[in-house]
């Protein structure tokens, strides 16, 4: 079977891309106290009974004290951990006001998050998606799959609308097995579609890690001249005096990002918020250094 050649520009994308996730995870290791390399999943799964030379930290004495045999907890890390890298490459993520723009800032965490978890020699998969599913990647432990989770993630955002709530229960259904997702996006959707279709993972028992990513001044809304602001996925311009609606702006924004973290809360995922300008690296040192925290 013959292959086609990729583009030299693709392949001086997707190296710059895997050379900047390397930079980040091995300053992220560099950086943190305690190892990230204790894994992701911390949710206890089973006990094994003890041999010899096993880590006695994880002996279980509530349960040596019923037996009078020694077993060790177990944590979802210690067995075969599927992640899932999802990404939202919907129109509004090409969004900008500072250099990079938030689907770059996106694509930078997942591909430094897929290097660390195949580091861990954890399978890793990846979901791109905009309307619908655009691209699945099915999860592999191999080393050389990053280069595939690379390929997509360096392709440019899609310039079709978000149905996110519609896309998590397409999701659910493709991948039943058990395993921790990434979902990152700007959330741009309906919260109770969103919740209805994190609901949905729920019920299949997986952790889901939602990392909503905003661009700078989607946040800070620095406008104070007459602007025109280009609708995206599908809605029209807008010429506006900014000043006049700073205030409702700011205060719906919070608002939206309150339901997005009460419904986050109460399923019990983690929520992150990346900002556009942040330092990626100290964003991912501060969540993962929390996470650890509740091994």
């Amino acid at each position: 079977m013959s292959t086609v050649p990729l583009d030299p520009a693709i392949v001086s994308r997707i190296r710059l891309l895997e050379l900047e996730a390397r930079t980040l995870v091995e300053g992220l290791l560099s950086g943190m106290h305690r190892s990230t390399q204790h894994g992701f999943a911390i949710e206890f799964a089973q006990h094994r009974e003890y041999s010899p030379g096993d880590d006695i930290r994880h002996l279980d004495w509530k349960v040596y004290a019923r037996t009078e045999r020694f077993f060790l907890k177990q944590y979802e890390q210690d067995t075969n951990l599927t992640a899932w890298l999802v990404l939202d490459s919907s129109e509004s993520m090409a969004y900008a006001s500072v250099s990079r723009s938030k689907y770059d800032r996106a694509r930078l965490l997942l591909a430094a998050l897929g290097y660390l978890l195949l580091s861990q020699s954890d399978s890793v998969g990846l979901v791109s998606f905009s309307d619908q599913i655009e691209h699945l990647v099915r999860p592999s432990a191999h080393p050389g799959h990053l280069h595939t989770l690379l390929q997509v993630l360096t392709e440019s955002p899609s310039g079709q609308k978000t149905q996110l709530g519609q896309t998590l229960h397409a999701l659910a259904e493709r991948i039943p097995r058990r395993g921790l997702i990434f979902l990152i996006s700007d959330l741009f959707d309906e919260p109770d579609q969103l919740r209805e279709g994190l609901e949905h993972l729920r019920f299949f028992g997986h952790e889901v890690v939602i990392w909503q990513v905003l661009d700078a001044a989607e946040l800070d809304f620095p406008f104070d001249q007459p602007t025109l602001f280009r609708g995206l996925e599908g809605l029209p311009e807008l010429l506006t005096e900014p000043r006049s609606l700073r205030q409702s702006y700011l205060t719906e924004l919070q608002r939206f990002r309150q339901q997005i973290e009460r419904i986050c809360h109460t399923l019990q995922f983690d929520y992150v918020l990346l900002r556009s300008d942040a330092d990626l690296g100290q964003t991912l040192a501060s969540y993962l250094a929390r996470r650890l925290k509740r091994v």
